[in-house]
């Protein structure tokens, strides 16, 4: 098996260790915006787990697409498409982490909406690759 085919089906299956990532933060902060909980410091960990393995899915996608460019000689627009989107959506998973030191309440509600709209990004980068979601 080629390196490019284990590193696609790597990008491809990591997907599945973020979207649980994802569910997990949000019912921790749905809840917690809910029932108007203080910030636990499962506040910090669940968004750095997030971002950070989106983080790790976005290196393994500019490897992919660099190593397939210098093959192919080019880079298709939708791979370039899908690369923007999904830059997009890890720095939108980052913003929690710079709003730690704001108030309190709503950390929970701002947290929750940034997951949120990330794995909604996420969904469009994904639907918009042929194949979408059957890779």
């Amino acid at each position: 098996m080629k390196f490019t085919t284990i590193l696609l089906y790597a990008h491809s299956g990591f997907r599945w260790l973020i979207i649980l990532a994802a569910i997990l933060a949000l019912i921790v902060f749905g809840y917690g915006w809910l029932k108007k909980k203080t910030f636990p410091k499962l506040g910090r960990i669940l968004p750095a787990a997030y971002s950070g393995l989106l983080d790790a899915q976005v290196l393994l996608g500019l490897i992919y697409l660099l190593l397939l460019a210098s093959k192919t000689g080019g880079f298709p627009r939708f791979r370039l498409e899908h690369m923007v989107i999904m830059i997009l959506s890890a720095f939108i998973a980052h913003l929690p982490a710079r709003w730690r030191k704001s108030k309190k309440e709503n950390l929970y509600r701002n947290t929750f909406l940034a997951i949120l709209s990330s794995l909604i990004i996420i969904y469009v980068g994904i639907a918009m690759l042929p194949g979408g979601w059957n890779r």
